[in-house]
């Protein structure tokens, strides 16, 4: 089981842009819970976050941990340095138990379409829906098992299963995945034919020459 816990310094005091440099250059990310209440501002462990960042997604039920205060959240986006693969910043949501927030799931294919086995290649159109639940019904991913999937036929938003306590926003007509036929279309090249028009000098000419002859 993948671990969703962060630990947590609070901060209280520069937070500019130099404080913020300072706060990396000393192993630390700055970041920021928003909710309800005013923001909370903190910093966490650059090693801690980037080595469990890759189990976290929008979905993702992740507990902060600040002196003896637990804050409940969802991670909204970070910064990042690409060039250096640096976390630059990070945002968070608070959650409120029993209130019903709105996010984003991932969709996530399993199975070998019964299409792909007849030549068919299978092509994932959405890779996430939207959803509204209560925190504790939050799913990490929906699982979607495309196995009957045939040639030439899709899956829709509508079709999949569900967890219970949990309304999908996204329209039920979106396609998820499809198995699309690949033909090799051959054209043969066209034969050319060339039309050679006599006009009127050239058949007095061709007149003249039989004459000769």
């Amino acid at each position: 089981m993948e671990d969703k816990q962060l630990t947590g310094t609070y901060r209280t005091e520069d937070f500019g842009s130099a404080g913020s440099r300072r706060l990396l250059r000393s192993g630390r990310i700055p970041a920021v819970i928003y909710g309800k209440n005013e923001p909370v501002h903190l910093s966490l462990d650059t090693k801690e976050f980037t080595s469990k960042l890759k189990h976290f997604s929008e979905s993702s039920l992740l507990t902060i941990k600040l002196g003896s205060k637990k804050h409940s959240v969802l991670m909204k986006g970070f910064q990042e340095n690409v060039m250096y693969a640096k976390i630059l910043h990070v945002d968070f949501f608070e959650v409120t138990s029993g209130s019903t927030l709105r996010t984003h799931v991932a969709l996530i294919l399993q199975g070998n379409p019964a299409g792909a086995r007849l030549g068919g290649v299978l092509d994932q159109v959405t890779h996430d829906i939207e959803i509204e639940c209560l925190p504790k019904d939050l799913p990490a991913s929906i699982v979607i098992d495309v196995s009957s999937l045939g040639l030439n036929e899709s899956i829709h938003v509508s079709a999949l299963t569900i967890p219970a306590g949990v309304k999908v926003l996204t329209p039920g007509d979106a396609t998820v995945a499809s198995v699309k036929s690949i033909k090799e279309v051959v054209v043969a090249p066209e034969a050319t034919e060339t039309t050679v028009i006599a006009t009127p000098a050239a058949e007095a000419k061709e007149a003249k020459d039989t004459k000769k002859d």
